[in-house]
């Protein structure tokens, strides 16, 4: 019997639906006026080297991938008033954030293709800051130090995914509808700087309930012919840092797993509805079958030992293939500079006590200070955790949107010296300016996410002798330099730094998207909480005041954080004089944020008078110029006599002689380093399903119940893929194995030799 809850909602459920029928039937009306949108999604496969390859995040040098979790996506959403009109095209990126070498890459390979209809003035590309994610992508020197200087094949995975997630976006214009919806996502991150929070004046801070932002704005994208959903971007702000310093599976954190939970729920949902009613058909095991045979069938299945395949065998073993029509959900990164996932707070680890207050340390030592997520100790639980809140609420703002979006599609898009920028300060009536790039001593303290350095606290604003002195043999500040970062006290100069290229970048990108009443404002960092709400603030004011009543109230705003390019932590200027790790990260000075809020004023003006804005100059292209240091991927051979994809360690059952929901089989396979192909939108691995006498995949690589690791033995060279399934609660009972992709190296006088291999064969009761 169903709960007047569950009638309630699902009352509520088919009101929205009809509502959004009725307003899309408007829209069918209103395209043949030549009004209303196009739109279209897009998504492509990102996942990077998957062995070996420094992540990007943690600064963590013994951090390298060795696996994958669930692969990476960018992720694609195209608006446009006409086929040739205005438009701008948003990227959501499964990276720890942009990087500006990727956009003057990819804006190139889109002017090849589409002439000047996407540039650098509507195309934003912004990564949901996943510490989990192959680095050496970024072109700056101070970001690419772990990964052993510039990683190539990262870089073109990114690059291609989203060439290709734009032009599937693109070829998938067609006429629809955009809604909005905004609501509080519950417990899905707090403040991990809270004394430096408690610096910004009182009677602001009192005009806001949490010392966070816990507010989610989700677009929903409807085809108008067909009256279906095709995709849903929302923003929230909360840090990719669940997956601690430790992982070493390639993985999109919380927001890339309420990604997958919300794109399979929207699939299940709709092939629910339009499936029959009938499950025998699609039941894989008969329902009268006892576990015995069940035992006794599986125990038939051998392993296959390896076997040569073709180059897109993987390919066609995924479960959701990507024909360019699935449905797009993304979860996009926000104001997210102090906010954690890491939900129970930060305690030190001899102790178990909350950490120092005003330091996040534990007796004078930042390394025992960390932050516990939801799952704590588990940090994979942790991570569906925050992910399900925040799929939970974008799945309800979905089901219930029914404000359309309506009116201009804008945009106004500038390069700005961040290093030299004068700001008025219109309140105290005075001119200041901006610096060179600058860390300070709290940045190699760390975070409760992920601590940094023995010997740094966050707040302090004095090295010692020893550091001064390294410090000083890789740049000695200026005196301008030391003044005009005070508070912070310099320990990286990297704005004064060349050698042997630019360690920080000086020219960044700002950004402002317009769909109606809806604004976008790109960013090229990580705002704090506050920093962002001034910043969304002057940003709506400058509309409203600027405007014939086109802005009003109603407009909404919205941060999208890591975007176009990244230059770490924007941070106010109160929380910037207590010198913690966000303020210490704050790069150009005490007045950056004042600076953003006024370029972006210019901006908001420009837009709401319709006037258009100069370039500004444009950022360095420093391809030529990377150091590559990496070594070439190991693991070239099978043991003697053995081949690719031949079992090393084959399932081992229970004593039971079967599996229950919840168990783990492990298979582990003799294979090549994952490096030499990355089975772009194909799949390491696949627990296929015995459907009468066919194996049928049912989950593979990017499913959050997967787990693929590779490692080579160091003393052999020998490597070894091992896959590990954690059998879903809601898994069919039936006869299942384990199979295994991969591709040994390429010589110069032969293409890769691609391989697969399937392990015997057990029961799942």
């Amino acid at each position: 019997m169903k709960t007047r809850s569950k009638i309630q909602e699902q009352h509520s459920s088919l009101l929205s639906s009809l509502i959004i029928m009725i307003i899309v039937g408007v829209g069918v009306i209103r395209r043949c006026n030549g009004e209303g949108y196009l739109i279209g999604v897009g998504s492509y496969d990102m996942t990077g080297p998957a062995a070996g390859v420094n992540m990007m995040g943690y600064a963590n040098m013994d951090q390298s991938t060795a696996g994958v979790h669930f692969r990476l996506r960018a992720r694609t959403f195209i608006v446009a008033e006409s086929s040739q009109g205005p438009r701008f095209a948003f990227v959501n990126l499964d990276a720890g954030m942009a990087s500006q070498l990727v956009n003057i890459k990819v804006l190139d390979k889109l002017k090849s293709r589409f002439g000047d209809l996407y540039t650098e003035e509507n195309v934003a590309i912004s990564g949901i800051h996943t510490h989990a994610g192959p680095g050496g992508y970024l072109q700056y020197l101070v970001y690419s130090i772990t990964s052993l200087g510039f990683v190539q094949q990262s870089f073109d995975a990114i690059v291609n995914a989203i060439e290709q997630s734009i032009v599937q976006a693109h070829h998938n214009l067609k006429p629809g509808s955009v809604f909005i919806n905004k609501g509080d996502v519950v417990n899905a991150g707090i403040n991990r700087s809270p004394s430096a929070y408690l610096l910004n004046p009182a009677e602001e801070r009192a005009r806001y309930p949490s010392n966070v932002d816990t507010l989610m704005t989700l677009l929903k994208f409807v085809d108008d012919a067909s009256g279906k959903s095709v995709g849903a971007f929302s923003w929230f702000a909360t840090h990719g840092t669940s997956m601690s310093k430790n992982n070493l599976l390639i993985s999109g954190d919380n927001k890339g797993a309420a990604a997958r939970f919300f794109e399979d729920w929207f699939s299940s949902s709709s092939s629910s509805s339009t499936t029959s009613s009938d499950s025998s058909s699609t039941t894989p095991a008969d329902s009268s079958a006892s576990l015995l045979s069940l035992i006794k069938k599986a125990q038939s299945m051998k392993a296959t030992g390896g076997k040569l395949c073709g180059k897109r065998s993987s390919r066609e073993s995924k479960v959701r293939k990507n024909n360019g029509s699935l449905f797009v959900g993304a979860f996009c990164q926000s104001n997210v500079g102090d906010v954690t996932p890491n939900v129970l707070g930060a305690f030190c680890t001899d102790s178990g006590r909350p950490c120092d207050f005003n330091h996040s340390s534990c007796h004078g030592n930042d390394l025992l200070c960390l932050g516990r997520g939801p799952g704590y100790p588990d940090e994979i639980l942790s991570t569906k955790i925050i992910g399900e809140r925040q799929f939970q609420k974008a799945a309800h703002l979905f089901t219930t949107a029914t404000q359309q979006l309506t009116g201009t599609i804008d945009y106004r898009h500038v390069y700005l010296n961040f290093t030299d920028i004068e700001v008025e300060l219109l309140d105290r009536n005075e001119k200041v300016k901006t610096c060179p790039a600058a860390l300070g001593p709290g940045f190699a303290a760390g975070t409760t996410d992920g601590p940094g350095a023995f010997g740094f606290q966050q707040g302090d604003t004095k090295i010692n002798e020893l550091w001064r002195k390294l410090r000083d043999a890789l740049k000695k500040p200026t005196p301008y330099q030391v003044d005009c970062q005070k508070p912070k006290t310099v320990l990286l100069d990297t704005g004064e730094m060349f050698v042997p290229y630019a360690w920080a970048p000086a020219i960044l990108p700002i950004q402002m998207l317009r769909l109606g009443k809806l604004i976008i404002l790109s960013v090229p960092g990580e705002f704090t909480t506050m920093a962002g709400r001034r910043l969304r603030e002057a940003v709506k004011e400058t509309l409203i005041s600027n405007s014939n009543g086109e802005f009003d109230d109603e407009t909404h705003v919205v941060i999208a954080g890591l975007t176009n390019t990244y230059s770490q932590y924007i941070a106010t200027f109160e929380e910037y004089a207590q010198q913690r790790y966000e303020a210490a990260s704050t790069l150009y000075g005490p007045h950056t944020l004042s600076a953003y809020i006024q370029e972006f004023e210019k901006l908001a003006k420009a837009m709401a008078k319709g006037e258009k804005i100069t370039k500004g100059p444009s950022p360095p292209d420093l391809s030529s110029v990377q150091l590559k240091l990496l070594l070439e991927p190991t693991g070239d051979l099978p043991p003697p006599h053995t081949n690719f994809g031949d079992m090393e360690q084959d399932i081992i059952l229970p004593k039971s002689g079967s599996f229950k929901k919840g168990d783990r089989p492990i298979a582990t396979f003799w294979s090549a380093n994952p490096r030499y192909d990355l089975l772009t939108e194909g799949t390491f691995a696949v627990v296929e399903l015995l459907q009468g006498k066919h194996w049928v995949p049912v989950y593979d690589d990017d499913d959050f119940c997967l787990f693929f690791k590779w490692k080579v033995d160091n003393s052999t060279l020998y490597g070894t893929a091992t896959i590990e399934w954690e059998i879903p609660r809601d898994a069919d009972s039936g006869v299942y194995r384990l199979r295994h992709f991969g591709s040994s190296k390429k010589t110069k006088d032969s293409p890769n030799i691609y391989f697969t291999g399937a392990s015997s064969g057990f029961a799942v009761s």
